[in-house]
C-alpha cells in the first residue's frame, strides 16, 4: 500500500508522521521532530523554509512569513521578496518541505496525505487547507479536526465506555472536543473553540509587557522597530517556554537597539505569576469554550472519564490549574501534546487503508449550516431568516433536506445563499456560498423547491437544488463555489512555488542566518579557510538555537552568551577568533544533544 501521510499544520510548528512496519513513527531530521512553520527568502532570494527561516526572522523579519495559519480562508495576501503569496501557496511550502522530509526518512516518494485543521475551522478554511495540500503536490484524502486526531492517538479503544476531553491550545487556535469512546468506536459528542486564541496572543501580551517596561527604563520603544520587535517577540516566547518549568526567568538581549548612538541592551527578570497575570483573560475564555462543548454534549464534568492536553500552549501551568479546578479530573499527557495531532492523523490514513491500526472514527460538523429564506425574524417578517438544515455536533457524513416554496407568481429563479453559524439572523452568520436555479416553470408563487445539504467526512458540503414539478436542478459544491484558487490562477500559484523551491536547489553555498551574521559573498577577497569556518559558525548558530528553546534556564542563558560571542567572532572575520568562541558552543550543544 502507498504511505498516507499523517500532517500536523500547526500555526507556529508542523509535524509529519506515517506509519512504518505497523507502527506510527513522527518522522523527524536532524534530531527534530518539530519544522517552525514559518517561510522566508534569504538575501539572494532563496527559498527557507522551517529551522533557517525562523532564526532568519529575528534579523530580517521583512522576508520572512510566521503564522500564516491564521490567515487561511481569507483573502489577505502576504508580500515574501517582490511576489505577492496567498495564505495557501506559503502552507503549500510547509506541506511540500514536510512531504520532501517523509519521502527522504521513509527511502520513497509519498503523495497522499490527512492533514488536520482545529475542530473550529470553517468551510473557507478547510477549503484552503486542502488546495495548499493540493499545491504542495498531495492527494488529501482527508481533512480531520486537529482534536478528533488527537483522540485517536491516545488508543483509547477498550470495550467499556469512556468519555474524554481533548483540550487543544496551540500556537494560534484552540478547541475543545467531547469525545466518547466504546467498542473501537470514536465518537465527537461536541466540539467548540476560537480560531485567534493561542500562544501567539500569550506571546504578544507578553512583548508588550516588556515593551513597556523597557521603554520606561530607557525612554526607547523597541515595539517600533521591525527587527527590534521581532528580537523581542523571539526572546519572550522563549521566556514563556520555560516559565512552564521555572517560576523566574530572565530576559537577556544585548544589543536590542541603538540610541544616541550608544547600543541598548534588554535585561529583565520574568516571574511566572505577573505572565499568568496577563494571560489569565485569555485562558478563562478557553474555560467558557469547555462549559458549551459540555452542554452541547448533554454532559457535566462528572461525566468524563479523562481530560487530555494538546498543543504547545497546553503545557502552561496554569492550564493544568485552571482545568482541574474546573473539571476535578486528572491530566493527560501520555503522548507529546506537540505530537499527538499529526500522530492520530497517521492513523487516520492507515484507517483509509485498511489497517488495523486503532478504532473507527464518527466526527462531526462544528458549525451550523442552512440558507437565507424570507421568514418570522424578531417577530417580523424578514428575508434574512437562517433556516438550518444541518445542525453543529451532527455526526459525518450526514445529508437533510427541506422544502421551500417561491414568493411571486411567475418567477423565473431562486437564488440560494449558504451561511455557517450558530444566530437565527443571517447577517450574523458567515456567508460560504452562492448559487442560483433560473428558468423555473411559470406557475403561482408557492412552487415547491428542494435544497438538499451533503456534508462528507472532510467537511466538504454539496448543495443541490431541485424544482420538484420539473425536476430542474443546480448543484454547488463548497469546495469549488468559493475557492480561491479557480483553474486560471492554480497553475499561476503552482509555478510560483515551483520557481522557490528551484531557487533554493542551485547548488551554491549559503548561510541560514544571512548577511548580517557575517556570510562571506564570493567577491570579498578571503581564503576558502576562512569561509568554510564562518559558515560551520553560522550552522552551529542555527543548531544552538534550536537547542534553546528546550534548554533549561542555565543552559538556556549560557548558550545565548556564547552565541553572542561568536557573531562577534564572524563579523570580525578573523579565523581564529571564530575558532576560539565556536569551540565552547560546539562543545555545550555537543552535551544537550546527547542529554
Amino acid at each position: 500500500m502507498d504511505t498516507i501521510l499523517g500532517i500536523d499544520l500547526g500555526t507556529t510548528n508542523s509535524v509529519v508522521a506515517a506509519i512504518r512496519d505497523g507502527k506510527v513513527e513522527v518522522l523527524e531530521e536532524d534530531g527534530q521532530k518539530l519544522m517552525p512553520s514559518v517561510v522566508g527568502l534569504d538575501a539572494e532570494g532563496r527559498l527557507l523554509v522551517g529551522a533557517a527561516a525562523q532564526n532568519q526572522w529575528v534579523l530580517a523579519p521583512d522576508r520572512t512569513v510566521r503564522s500564516i495559519k491564521r490567515l487561511m480562508g481569507s483573502d489577505e495576501t502576504v508580500q515574501l521578496g517582490d511576489q505577492t503569496y496567498t495564505p495557501q501557496e506559503i502552507s503549500a511550502m510547509i506541506l511540500r518541505t514536510l512531504k520532501e522530509r517523509a519521502a527522504r526518512q521513509l527511502g520513497t516518494p509519498v503523495n497522499r496525505a490527512v492533514i488536520t485543521v482545529p475542530a473550529f475551522f470553517n468551510e473557507q478554511q478547510r477549503v484552503a487547507t486542502r488546495e495548499a495540500g493540493e499545491l504542495a503536490g498531495l492527494d488529501v484524502v482527508r481533512i480531520v479536526n486537529e482534536p478528533t486526531a488527537a483522540s485517536l492517538a491516545y488508543n483509547a479503544s477498550r470495550d467499556e465506555l469512556e468519555r474524554l476531553l481533548v483540550y487543544d491550545l496551540g500556537g494560534g487556535t484552540f478547541d475543545v472536543s467531547i469525545v466518547q469512546v466504546e467498542a473501537g468506536v470514536v465518537e465527537v459528542l461536541s466540539s467548540h473553540g476560537d480560531t485567534h486564541l493561542g500562544g501567539d496572543d500569550f506571546d504578544q501580551l507578553l512583548a508588550e509587557h516588556v515593551g513597556e517596561r523597557f521603554q520606561a527604563e530607557h525612554n526607547f520603544d523597541l515595539r517600533e522597530s521591525m527587527v527590534s520587535r521581532s528580537r523581542l517577540l523571539r526572546a519572550v516566547e522563549a521566556a514563556k517556554i520555560r516559565l512552564s518549568s521555572y517560576a523566574l526567568v530572565t530576559i537577556e538581549e544585548e544589543f536590542i537597539a541603538e540610541k544616541d548612538g550608544l547600543p541598548l541592551h534588554l535585561k529583565m527578570e520574568l516571574n511566572r505569576g505577573d505572565y499568568e497575570a496577563l494571560i489569565e483573560p485569555l485562558l478563562s475564555k478557553t474555560l467558557v469554550c469547555v462549559d458549551e462543548a459540555l452542554s452541547d454534549a448533554g454532559l457535566t464534568a462528572d461525566n468524563i472519564d479523562h481530560v487530555i492536553l494538546v498543543g504547545g500552549a497546553s503545557r502552561t501551568p496554569m492550564v493544568y490549574q485552571l482545568l482541574s479546578q474546573q473539571l476535578g479530573q486528572p491530566i493527560h499527557t501520555e503522548v507529546d501534546p506537540d505530537l499527538c495531532v499529526a500522530v492520530g492523523a497517521a492513523i487516520r490514513g492507515g484507517l483509509v487503508e485498511g489497517m488495523d491500526v486503532g478504532p473507527i472514527l464518527v466526527d462531526i460538523t462544528p458549525h451550523t449550516l442552512g440558507i437565507r429564506c424570507r421568514g418570522s425574524l424578531y417577530g417580523f417578517d424578514s428575508s434574512y431568516m437562517f433556516a438550518s438544515l444541518i445542525n453543529r455536533n451532527t455526526p459525518l457524513p450526514v445529508s437533510r433536506s427541506e422544502i421551500f416554496q417561491t414568493q411571486m407568481d411567475g418567477q423565473e429563479g431562486v437564488t440560494i445563499t449558504v451561511f455557517q453559524g450558530e444566530n437565527e439572523d443571517v447577517r450574523h452568520n458567515d456567508r460560504i456560498g452562492e448559487f442560483a436555479l433560473d428558468g423555473l416553470a411559470d406557475v403561482d408563487e408557492g412552487n415547491p423547491i428542494l435544497v438538499r445539504f451533503d456534508l462528507d467526512l472532510d467537511g466538504i458540503l454539496k448543495i443541490t437544488v431541485t424544482e420538484t414539478a420539473t425536476s430542474l436542478e443546480n448543484a454547488l459544491t463548497i469546495e469549488n463555489a468559493d475557492s480561491r484558487f479557480r483553474e486560471d490562477r492554480r497553475d499561476e500559484a503552482q509555478a510560483r512555488i515551483d520557481a522557490a523551491f528551484a531557487a533554493d536547489e542551485e547548488p551554491e553555498a549559503r548561510s541560514p542566518l544571512d548577511e548580517p551574521l557575517g556570510t562571506v559573498t564570493d567577491a570579498e577577497p578571503v581564503s576558502a579557510e576562512l569561509k568554510q569556518a564562518m559558515t560551520t559558525a553560522n550552522d552551529l548558530l542555527e543548531k544552538s538555537a534550536r537547542l534553546e528553546v528546550d534548554a533549561n534556564s542555565q543552559d538556556a542563558e549560557e548558550i545565548r552568551q556564547l552565541a553572542s560571542q561568536l557573531r562577534t567572532a564572524i563579523d570580525s572575520k578573523s579565523l581564529e577568533e571564530i575558532e576560539e568562541a565556536a569551540a565552547p558552543l560546539s562543545d555545550l550543544a555537543f552535551y544537550l544533544q546527547d542529554v
